[in-house]
């Protein structure tokens, strides 16, 4: 498989704060990558360094044999990468069509043109039946539906999807899973921030883990999961349950 994403000692200071210390990792393209790991351990900077939200402090991002450090947002999108944020962005007082035509306008000017691709996106995450609906009336699973049809409408290779399951109820959280599968084997090359694990066991074939903006381990998601370090740093209760009446 070819090189989708190609990070190497991406690093960035806040301050005395470390936030990202000379990351490295590779997504290959059609792959579905799992970025995990504890609250403050770099995921959501990394996602910001590698869209142009923020600028690394020293490393290269290569996307598609393309250097993109350096390059404004809307450039890297039009590369070919899309995000959702953590907290979901809408345009609350403008209808699902409308603020996922934003997306379409990206690469179709004619506005006919953008609504039928805007459409499409929408048809695929389910929300067809509400793009006449004001984005600040939806559910948070519908706005997190909204967040990926938006992503989608640009036509992206790479989609980073930020805790696209945070605050979604057990059924929710299997929507949403079936919703990336779904996006999968449309072919897209997928990075997905998450601390629902077992979403991630469901769809990641290859976990990279951060601890406190370090790179501690990446393998399989068996590898992962047994990864002594990792358990310590991060799984423990997923790997290692408490019996009742235990705290």
């Amino acid at each position: 498989m070819a090189e989708a994403l190609v990070i190497r000692g991406l690093s960035k200071r806040f301050g005395g704060l470390r936030a990202v210390q000379d990351v490295s990792f590779t997504v290959q393209e059609n792959e579905t990558v799992a970025l995990i790991g504890p609250n403050g351990a770099g995921k959501t900077t990394s996602f910001n360094l590698i869209t142009g939200f923020q600028r690394p402090d020293s490393g290269s991002v290569s996307a598609y044999g393309r250097e993109i450090v350096g390059l404004k947002p809307h450039d890297i999108c039009a590369h070919g990468l899309a995000r959702t944020f953590q907290v979901a962005k809408p345009f609350g007082a403008m209808t699902v069509l409308a603020n996922v035509m934003t997306g379409a306008f990206l690469r179709n000017k004619h506005a006919a043109v953008a609504r039928e691709k805007a459409r499409e996106a929408i048809e695929f995450v389910g929300l067809s039946a509400k793009e006449q609906t004001a984005a600040k009336d939806l559910t948070t699973i519908d706005q997190r539906r909204l967040e990926m049809a938006r992503a989608l409408a640009t036509d992206p290779r790479l989609l980073l999807l930020d805790e696209v399951m945070a605050g979604l109820n057990p059924s929710e959280i299997d929507q949403a899973v079936a919703l990336v599968g779904k996006l999968s084997k449309r072919g897209l090359t997928i990075v997905i921030v998450e601390h629902v694990m077992r979403a991630i066991m469901a769809v990641a074939r290859h976990i990279v883990v951060l601890d406190h903006g370090q790179k501690i381990a990446e393998g399989s998601p068996r590898e992962i999961v047994e990864n002594p370090e990792v358990i310590r740093a991060y799984l423990g209760s997923y790997v290692h349950p408490p019996t009742p009446g235990e705290t």
